[in-house]
């Protein structure tokens, strides 16, 4: 097992900030809560149940919002990946992902909120190649802004980055959080 800064505290304690701030969501996110409380490691990838990601939502001078391609999903999703050993909380996390992901650098980006603007529980398919079989992604999703531009892609993960409208984000709350934080 590898030992991450990031805590089942600072996750506890993130997820209750959140919930307090959008309480209609609770009955989404009490699995989560059930995760913690049984002793799950959510910190680490190899809990299957369901483990932590860090996701960042960036939107750019004219207030697009940045997606990226994702090579294993074959999909346009926002930046984010997994928690590493670097990452002191789930928005530098975020933050990391996104200038790995993105080539833009960290000093061109500036956290709205270091608070998530959303939290969203997805699944994930088995991936053979990994070992990895169906599990859950619970993503902490953080607000960010730039006027930089797209720089190098990592092209291990990435196929492809383009700025698009907000309301091209299929969550509806999403799209109003993002939104209401942008005015």
């Amino acid at each position: 097992m590898i030992d991450l800064p990031i805590t089942e505290a600072h996750l506890r304690t993130t997820l209750t900030d959140y919930l307090d701030q959008h309480p209609e969501e609770k009955p989404g996110l009490a699995p989560v809560l059930d995760l913690l409380d049984s002793g799950a490691d959510l910190t680490v990838r190899s809990e299957f149940r369901g483990h932590a990601t860090a996701g960042a939502i960036l939107a750019g001078p004219a207030g697009h919002i940045l997606h990226v391609h994702h090579l294993a999903l074959e999909t346009w999703l926002l930046p984010g990946g997994h928690l590493e050993t670097v990452d002191d909380t789930l928005v530098e996390a975020a933050l990391r992902e996104l200038t790995e992901e993105t080539g833009i650098p960290a000093d061109a980006v500036t956290t709205v909120t270091h608070r998530p603007v959303h939290i969203d529980v997805h699944p994930i398919p088995a991936n053979d190649a990994k070992g990895e079989p169906d599990h859950q992604h619970i993503d902490f999703r953080f607000l960010f802004r730039t006027t930089a531009d797209i720089g190098q892609l990592q092209a291990e993960e990435v196929t492809g980055a383009a700025w698009r409208d907000a309301d091209t984000i299929g969550d509806q709350a999403l799209r109003q959080r993002i939104a209401q934080a942008l005015r």
